[in-house]
């Protein structure tokens, strides 16, 4: 049914009765809410992510093996090192979000990737590769991710799911267009000049559109999350920024029984996407197949979290990451049977759609148990779990791939975690903390 207008009315005045005329009132056409113009900026930086992603980082490995003479294994380990210091990184970084806001902290972020970029075009050693792999995780898939799911969570309460998938779409475009684009530069134009293009144009994406349009929160313009009329009453929220928190963090039993399941699909994930080229090599398929595969894994990834954000507002977030964990398991017991010409996309399917349901979880789930105050602590120090877990990914994978001369063995291994996962998620606590 179309939803028409109001109709035109008239009201009268007079002065007396002989001067008596009708003007016309016209209806009133709320404003759309701003909240989600900050989901498109979001989504923009999101998508900015990318250079320091691990589907961008897949398809710089074999190129940087050739050129410099690096064993897989040493650089598995200097990407693992790296990422695990810049864990560090993004703990700091998430509590200068909650003093100074996520504006001022993207801006700064996005201009240190496009430099790290230039570093990385330059690198040489060992020391610069690690310093470089370091910067472009904690600036990448660090900073700017969180900021851009800190600023979305700060906007939507009772929609936080719906505005989260609508914000990853960023994300699941990075997936498709970055490893493409990344291939095609490197064709043309070699790995090192290609890092430098790519630090060019996540600047130019981002830095425009965050000055003009982002808004660190809905208080700022006088308006509410979800433009209510009124605060959200699901959560206790202070606008007291100087009021102390003394929920506990790093020391909590909660925390942790949510953050050592969560960590299972960054760790799993990462592991097998950053080897996607050597393990898609040992079962017969190319390297453009190895990369082109990214591009059914978004679309999945994307239509996933549109689902996934939809329901979890309904059904929460624990029950999602079942689905999500289910989902990962299948999928590397179907990585292990690359067969026929059809299972590289079946497997990006189902890789896709996991990554999709778990990127909502944990961008709802802690939000929806410590609420919006002081954010940036909590879900700063989820996420230096997170990438320390996602580090640590592909090493072993690594490791027994060189001991038995295949991947099918470390892949039959990591089977075991989403089980695990859900376990301990299950008897974790997810009750509404106060920071009172």
């Amino acid at each position: 049914m179309i939803n028409l207008p109001p109709p035109l009315t008239f009201k009268y005045c007079y002065t007396n009765i002989d001067n008596l005329y009708f003007f016309p009132v016209f209806p009133k056409f709320h404003k759309p809410f701003y909240g989600w113009i900050i989901v498109a900026v979001g989504s923009l930086v999101a998508f900015s992510s990318g250079p320091g992603q691990s589907y961008t980082f897949a398809i710089f490995i074999d190129p940087m093996i050739n050129d410099t003479g690096l064993s897989r294994t040493n650089l598995s380990t200097l990407y693992a090192v790296g990422t695990g210091l810049s864990a560090a990184t993004v703990f700091v970084t998430s509590r200068l979000a909650d003093r100074y806001g996520t504006k001022i902290v993207i801006i700064i972020a996005i201009t240190c990737l496009t430099l790290t970029c230039f570093g990385m075009s330059i690198a040489v050693g060992s020391i610069s590769f690690f310093m470089t792999f370091a910067a472009l995780r904690a600036l990448g898939q660090g900073s700017l991710a969180i900021n851009a799911t800190l600023v979305t969570a700060q906007w939507f309460v009772a929609n936080r799911g719906k505005a989260m998938a609508l914000m990853g779409l960023g994300f699941a475009a990075s997936m498709a267009f970055m490893p493409i684009l990344s291939q095609n530069l490197i064709d043309r134009f070699g790995w090192r000049e290609t890092y430098a293009i790519l630090g060019i144009l996540v600047w130019i994406l981002v830095v425009p559109s965050v000055t003009l349009l982002l808004r660190d929160t809905p208080e700022e313009m006088g308006l509410y999350p979800d433009g209510d009329d009124k605060p959200p009453e699901s959560e206790i929220y202070s606008q007291k920024t100087d009021e102390q928190d003394r929920r506990r963090v790093l020391t909590s039993v909660i925390f942790w029984g949510l953050a050592i399941p969560l960590c299972t699909s960054p760790f799993v994930s990462t592991a097998l996407m950053f080897h996607q080229v050597a393990i898609f090599s040992e079962k017969g398929f190319s390297s453009g197949i190895a990369a082109g595969i990214f591009i059914p894994l978004s679309i999945s990834s994307l239509g996933s979290s549109m689902i996934a954000g939809a329901i979890s507002d309904q059904i929460g977030p624990k029950k999602l990451f079942y689905i999500s964990m289910s989902m990962l398991l299948l999928a590397m017991i179907t990585i292990n049977t690359l067969e026929s010409s059809l299972m590289p996309l079946i497997y990006s399917i189902i890789l896709g759609a996991s990554n999709g349901a778990g990127r909502i979880v944990t961008s709802v789930i802690w939000a929806d148990i410590y609420g919006r105050y002081k954010l940036g602590r909590i879900q700063g120090s989820a996420t230096m779990v997170m990438m320390t877990a996602s580090a640590i990914g592909p090493l072993p994978l690594a490791v027994i791939g060189n001991a038995t001369g295949n991947f099918t063995s470390g892949i039959l291994l990591m089977c075991i975690l989403p089980i695990l996962a859900i376990a301990i998620i299950t008897l974790a606590k997810t009750e509404v903390i106060s920071h009172e």
